[in-house]
C-alpha cells in the first residue's frame, strides 16, 4: 500500500514542491543521485572503478515535451561521455538513457535522432547504450527505437520489466546472440489490466522472465537487490552452461553496496546504475517506493539524525 502511494506520488507537482522544500531533503537524495553536475557523476564514477564495479549512468529527467529541452538532454549526454573519456572505461563506463527525456513523448524520429547521436559518442568511448523502459505506454515505441539503433550500434541494450504481462514474450524476442537485455521487476504505478500486481506476483514473473534470457544466446543484465533472485540467476546459470563474463549484475546507487562489492570480489560483472542531475524528484520517490528502508533513511534524515 504505501509503495502505491508513493508511487502515485512520483507524478504529482504538489508533493514535489512540498518534498523538496525540505532544506534536509537534499541529504537523504544523495543516498541514491551522484550529484547534480557532471563532474560530481566523473567523481563518483572514478572512485566505483577503481573499487572494480561498472557503472551505467542516468542524467536524471523524463517525459519531455519540449524540443528544445530535448536537445539539451542529449547535449548533456554528449558533454558527460566527453567527460568519461580519459576514464578509459570502455564497456565499464555505458549510459543510459530515457527516450522520453529526448523527444519520444513529441515524436519517435526526433528521439531516434538524438539516441544514435548519444550511441555514436558512447562508441567513440569503447562502450554503448542501454535504454530505460518507462511505463507501459512507451513499450512499443522503445523497442522499434530500439531495432533502428541496432542496425548501426548492435550492441545497444534496453530494460524490460519483468511486471508487464507481455514481458515474458518481449524476452523470448530479445534473447538473441548479441542483444543485451537489462531485466527489472518495475517501478512504475501501471493498472491491473497490464501489470502483475503484489511482490509475489512479480517475483514469479521475474524468475519467468529471467529464465527465458538465461535459456536464449544473449547477454543478460539481471536488476536486483534481492539474494533470492541472485541465488536463482546462479542457479539457472549452472543450469544452461553460462559462465561468468556473459551475464551481469546490476544495482542502484547507494543500494547494498556491500553486495556490489562482495559480487564483484566473487569476479562477477557488476554494473551500478548511476543517476545524476537537478530533476530528481521522479527517480527519488520510486527508490522510496521500492524498499521500506529507504523510507526510514529519508525520515532520519529529515529529523537531522
Amino acid at each position: 500500500m504505501l509503495g502505491q502511494v508513493l508511487l502515485a506520488a512520483s507524478g504529482s507537482g504538489v508533493v514535489r514542491r512540498f518534498v523538496s522544500a525540505f532544506p534536509l531533503t537534499k541529504r537523504a537524495v544523495e543516498r541514491f543521485v551522484a550529484g547534480e553536475a557532471v563532474q560530481d557523476v566523473r567523481d563518483t564514477v572514478e572512485r566505483l572503478r577503481d573499487a572494480r564495479l561498472a557503472v551505467t549512468v542516468d542524467h536524471l529527467g523524463e517525459e519531455t515535451r519540449d524540443a528544445r529541452a530535448a536537445e539539451d538532454t542529449a547535449d548533456a549526454y554528449l558533454t558527460l561521455l566527453d567527460a568519461l573519456r580519459p576514464l578509459q572505461l570502455g564497456r565499464g563506463g555505458e549510459v543510459s538513457v530515457k527516450l522520453s527525456a529526448i523527444g519520444q513523448r513529441l515524436d519517435d524520429a526526433m528521439a531516434l535522432e538524438h539516441a544514435r547521436e548519444i550511441c555514436a559518442a558512447a562508441a567513440a568511448n569503447g562502450s554503448t547504450v542501454t535504454l530505460d523502459m518507462e511505463n507501459h505506454t512507451t513499450v512499443d515505441s522503445t523497442l522499434g527505437i530500439l531495432r533502428k539503433l541496432r542496425e548501426d550500434y548492435p550492441a545497444t541494450g534496453v530494460a524490460i520489466q519483468a511486471y508487464l504481462f507481455r514481458s515474458e514474450e518481449d524476452c523470448r524476442d530479445l534473447a538473441a546472440e548479441g542483444s543485451r537485455v537489462r531485466l527489472v521487476k518495475g517501478a512504475y504505478r501501471e493498472p491491473v489490466t497490464v501489470a502483475h500486481q503484489g511482490r509475489a506476483a512479480v517475483d514469479k514473473a521475474y524468475v519467468r522472465c529471467l529464465r527465458v534470457l538465461m535459456a536464449g544466446k544473449g547477454y543478460p543484465m539481471v536488476a536486483t537487490h534481492d539474494d533470492r533472485m541472485i541465488s536463482i540467476t546462479e542457479l539457472l546459470a549452472d543450469r544452461f552452461g553460462r559462465a561468468i563474463g556473459d551475464h551481469e549484475f546490476q544495482m542502484l546507487y547507494g543500494i547494498r553496496t556491500d553486495l556490489q562489492e562482495a559480487l564483484a570480489g566473487a569476479g562477477h560483472t557488476v554494473r551500478v546504475y548511476v543517476p545524476y542531475g537537478d530533476d530528481w524528484y521522479g527517480y527519488f520517490m520510486r527508490r522510496l517506493a521500492e524498499r521500506p528502508a529507504n523510507v526510514a533513511f529519508f525520515l532520519r534524515a529529515l529529523g537531522g539524525k
